[in-house]
């Protein structure tokens, strides 16, 4: 079976957050071409400012209302906007953990692909988070994740959430990613 890039329906920002994808012949029908770049040396760089807005219009995240914030070489800050219904527990004016929780897994993919420097799949293998104290009340929680160590396999990410004062936290987060499809293990098995 043959395989080909994809190439001209998607949007093109999609393009800034996909390495090159293939579609394979299927029932001897000639795959629809989709717009991406024809090779990872085409990629424009990982560009969080223009992914985010993509990656949280649908789904959990877009529900939560995450937006951009800022960014650097190999970190993402997103926000949180304060809501009546993500509070946690009746007559308390308290944010649930829950989209805090979510709030920091979003910038760590982020903070991840932008170490990168392109998209690529990954999964969060593990996910500690620390609450300091509660966010205050009517305040956006804005949440800094970076990425500081990639390997063949995965990535490791530190960060906090802070609702206006990074040095008075709302909670800490320590994560490693799995990196999906990443590399072919070339290993051979004993005996084969």
């Amino acid at each position: 079976m043959a395989t080909r890039p994809l190439a001209t329906r998607l949007p093109a920002r999609l393009a800034t957050l996909a390495p090159t994808i293939e579609l394979k012949h299927c029932n001897g029908q000639e795959p629809k071409a989709i717009g991406l770049a024809q090779t990872m040396s085409d990629q424009p760089k990982f560009d969080p400012r223009t992914a985010t807005p993509f990656l949280t219009s649908r789904g959990h995240s877009g529900w939560l209302g995450l937006r951009y914030s800022d960014h650097g070489d190999d970190w993402v800050e997103l926000e949180l906007p304060w809501r009546e219904d993500l509070l946690g527990e009746a007559g308390q004016r308290v944010l649930a953990s829950g989209p805090i929780l979510s709030l920091m897994d979003m910038a760590s993919g982020l903070a991840i692909w932008k170490a990168m420097d392109r998209f690529e799949p990954v999964a969060t293998l593990d996910l500690r988070v620390d609450y300091v104290r509660p966010a205050r009340e009517k305040a956006p929680v804005f949440g800094r994740s970076q990425c500081y160590r990639v390997t063949r396999s995965a990535a490791f990410v530190r960060g906090l959430a802070h609702d206006g004062d990074a040095s008075d936290p709302v909670a800490h987060i320590q994560a490693v990613f799995m990196k999906i499809g990443a590399s072919k293990d070339t290993r051979e098995v004993p005996g084969e």
